[in-house]
């Protein structure tokens, strides 16, 4: 993935509050939402849990997870594939944690079942469309008149 790709990626993610984190659970999919503990993005990102919850348990027997963000009210989606880790380290949990992570975690850095799932990215994809009635109006018409969806944004699979 190139820089460009990950600075465009961060750019779509890094306001959107809540992701959704998949993971299996016995052959079965399961998501959850979780809140990125991250200020900037390089390929990995970060979510407090506590270290024995089933999601813990659930990546420990498949690390592949996938995390997804959307925005619909600037029209901005990404999936984000890769394998999650257990992180249990003071040094690493202090330097993600915030205040406002207090709500989930009211004993901060001092919860002792306070960890961060680590996730290595290994491929993205996004779907980036222009946001304006404008655009959407377009879309309308050409649908209507040719029979074929338009295309309006910017689709792309990269790998990390």
């Amino acid at each position: 993935m190139s820089q460009a790709q990950i600075s465009k990626i961060w750019e779509m993610i890094r306001d959107i509050k809540f992701a959704m984190l998949t993971s299996d659970d016995n052959g079965l999919l399961r998501s959850r939402p979780m809140v990125a503990a991250q200020h900037t993005f390089e390929g990995t990102l970060w979510f407090f849990t506590r270290e024995h919850a089933h999601k813990v348990n659930e990546i420990a027997d498949d690390p592949r997870v996938n995390v997804s963000y959307a925005d619909g009210g600037a029209q901005n989606y990404v999936s984000l594939s890769g394998n999650a880790s257990l992180v249990t380290d003071k040094a690493t949990l202090k330097q993600h944690f915030s205040e406002a992570m207090r709500v989930w975690f009211p004993k901060g850095l001092d919860d002792p079942e306070l960890a961060l799932l680590k996730v290595d990215v290994e491929q993205a994809e996004y779907w980036d469309a222009p946001n304006s009635k404008m655009v959407h109006a377009y879309g309308y018409l050409k649908a209507r008149l040719t029979g074929e969806p338009p295309h309006p944004g910017e689709n792309a699979r990269v790998r990390v």
